[in-house]
């Protein structure tokens, strides 16, 4: 073997390059050492009951605090970014569902994408080092993975609790751990936040209470996606007509204030809208079919709400828009067998009759 394939620094050169020939649009080298700044801080959030119901992050939270430990020989961590920020000139997707539908939920599924990117990379430095291990991950594992993202350069965490650079924010994370030592990527230095607060202040459901800190009880997003059954009716007033996910403090952030420059990447045709969904709109929503929504959210991250919570979600998003012409559509979810999907219409339709009592149903909607 060369020699600069021998020498950390030439691996690392030779790895970066051949992440951005995979498809990424930046990468950068992290090492393993235990996290603890931020496992503190995460261990910290546990313990306040910050996490809602999502208690499978509390399970080997050491894991986490010690990244070396999720592959043996571990050394190093190849930290790659795919932004899926707008584009100069790329308009809004049109209708009554899409703009509130978080952007990065828009196209197809992020992990796979990233995944089977992160695989073929692996593939060809096991093929260039032998007797490499690899061991990809894009959200599917005990990562922290903003902080190892953050150690290798790829930005710094910001008050919102995403990772930002100069470029703004709007980019996914995915790791590909490797027992081959590299030279590491120089950390961010920049405070880009500063005394900025902008995203604080905008979020509507008060779910940064303070710096560098999320309540997921009061996280749009966490009501929208991971969230199961029954919402409580605090929560149905807060999601407003957010459909999945939430955009609201990336939005303001003066560092996405921005579009980036058409540039020839693999990026397009992956967060754009396939026509199948395209041309979904809520009420459309509201009456999916399994059949239906298999086929329209199979590659979509949406799918992780499941056809349930995506019902529920519309027929909330209808009562908080307070809008009249949902109301047929909503009677006739409030027959649905879904219980779910029943209960979330009928209190929608109450919202929509105000002070008026109970919405009667019209005429053609059958017991």
């Amino acid at each position: 073997m060369s020699e600069g394939r021998t020498n950390p620094a030439s691996r690392a050169e030779l790895l970066l390059g051949w992440a951005l020939e995979a498809g990424f649009d930046r990468a950068g080298i992290a090492t393993l050492e235990p996290q603890v700044g931020t496992g503190s801080s995460f261990l910290r959030r546990l313990e306040r009951g910050l996490f809602a119901s999502m208690s499978w992050l509390g399970r080997r939270p050491g894991r986490r605090v010690v990244p070396a430990s999720l592959l043996d020989g571990a050394r190093s961590a190849l930290c790659v970014a795919l932004h899926y920020h707008p584009l100069e000139g790329e308009p809004e997707p049109a209708g009554d569902l899409w703009p509130r539908v978080a952007r990065y939920a828009r196209g197809d599924d992020y992990h796979d994408v990233m995944e089977r990117r992160l695989r073929r990379l692996s593939s060809r430095i096991r093929e260039a080092f032998p007797g490499a291990g690899a061991r990809p991950y894009v959200d599917t594992g005990p990562v922290l993975e903003r902080a190892l993202a953050a150690r290798a350069g790829l930005g710094a965490v910001a008050k919102n609790t995403q990772l930002l650079d100069r470029s703004g924010s709007w980019f996914l994370l995915g790791e590909l751990f490797l027992t081959l030592e590299l030279e590491p990527s120089e950390p961010l230095a920049e405070d880009l936040c500063g005394d900025c607060r902008r995203c604080l202040d905008a979020c509507p459901t008060g779910a940064l209470p303070e710096s560098y800190v999320l309540d997921a009880e009061r996280c749009i997003s966490y009501w929208t996606i991971e969230h199961r059954g029954e919402l409580p009716d605090r929560a149905r007033t807060m999601v407003g007509d957010w459909v999945f996910g939430c955009d609201i403090c990336q939005e303001v952030c003066p560092w996405n204030q921005h579009r980036a420059a058409p540039v020839e990447r693999q990026r397009v045709g992956i967060f754009g809208l396939p026509p199948g969904r395209a041309e979904l709109d809520l009420t459309g929503l509201l009456s999916i079919s399994e059949e239906g929504y298999r086929s329209r959210f199979r590659h979509s991250p949406m799918k992780r709400a499941g056809r349930s919570g995506l019902r529920r979600n519309a027929a909330v998003a209808m009562g908080n828009r307070a809008d009249q012409a949902y109301t047929a559509a909503l009677e006739r979810a409030r027959e649905s067998d879904d219980p779910v999907v029943s209960s979330h219409a009928d209190w929608s339709l109450e919202r929509l009759a105000g002070d008026h009592g109970r919405v009667r149903k019209s005429p053609e909607i059958k017991d």
